[in-house]
């Protein structure tokens, strides 16, 4: 069957075709998460549990650097000061099911953003569906950058110090086993949005909602707004919150060029003859 002219499609026709583009992107989740539902060894002990290993390759390397300037650190440990329980019935068996279906997520998103981009495309000029053909591998690769960068940074230091932290010799720490869960996939979902951040100015300069200048007059704000982030998903310590920070405020000053990028192109069309 021949794909209609979007211009010849009515809402309900829209809706219709929004609806085939979810439930194809709903099973390509479905099916990535059953994968990650059968290889549930090397997702729990492998990956979730890593972090919570002294022989994660994040500790290895920051203990040796540590040595290297001559610091007392906790990365040098030989094990975590906790163990990791389960204090429900089907806390297991429910920590496996959310579990695979956010890793679905995770290995399904360039799929999704398919489902998402070939639903939109048909409404764009040629020449602004030629100048996005790079869009899908973009957004993918920024996404697994931020997740990699949460899983392998923010993750391990967010946990390294909260299992070293206590109020009181007297108080042993023993984590439920979602909330290790948690931390590990807020860490690294809430990075890969964040570093999506091109794309979305990139798209908001499209619809003339953000501008370069904008975005440079407002730069000291987003200075403060990066660090206050960087103090709240990370330890309280200067050199943690300088990690986290610095490829956040890099993403926002390609975030400008970007912009200024857009603009100009714009302005070409425009102004052919200048």
């Amino acid at each position: 069957m021949a794909k209609r002219n979007v211009n010849e499609m009515s809402f309900l026709d829209h809706l219709e075709d929004l609806r085939w583009h979810l439930i194809r992107a709903t099973l390509g989740v479905l099916i990535a998460a059953t994968l990650a539902f059968i290889f549930k060894t090397f997702i729990f002990d492998v990956i979730v549990l890593g972090p919570t290993s002294m022989q994660f390759p994040t500790y290895q390397w920051l203990c040796k650097m540590s040595k290297i300037v001559g610091v007392d650190t906790t990365f040098c440990a030989q094990e975590f000061p906790f163990i990791i329980q389960n204090r429900t019935v089907a806390g297991q068996f429910s920590a496996h099911i959310w579990t695979s279906i956010y890793a679905g997520l995770v290995i399904a998103f360039p799929y999704v953003l398919y489902q998402l981009w070939t639903f939109i495309s048909p409404g764009m000029k040629t020449n602004e569906r030629k100048n996005s053909r790079g869009f899908l591998v973009i957004a993918s690769f920024l996404f697994f950058t931020g997740v990699l960068f949460g899983y392998y940074i923010v993750t391990p230091l967010s946990l390294n110090f909260l299992a070293n932290y206590s109020v009181s010799a007297k108080i042993s720490n023993e984590f439920d086993l979602s909330s290790v869960i948690a931390i590990v996939r807020s860490s690294a979902l809430a990075s890969g949005i964040v570093f999506e951040l091109p794309i979305v100015i990139y798209f908001l300069t499209k619809v003339g909602i953000v501008t370069p200048k904008i975005l440079r007059t407002y730069r000291k704000f987003a200075l403060v707004i990066v660090l206050v982030l960087a103090a709240i998903i990370t330890p309280p310590d200067i050199a943690s919150q300088v990690i986290v920070a610095i490829p956040i405020l890099i993403l926002y000053q390609v975030s400008i060029y970007i912009s200024a990028i857009v603009v100009r192109n714009q302005k070409k069309r425009q102004n052919p003859k200048t």
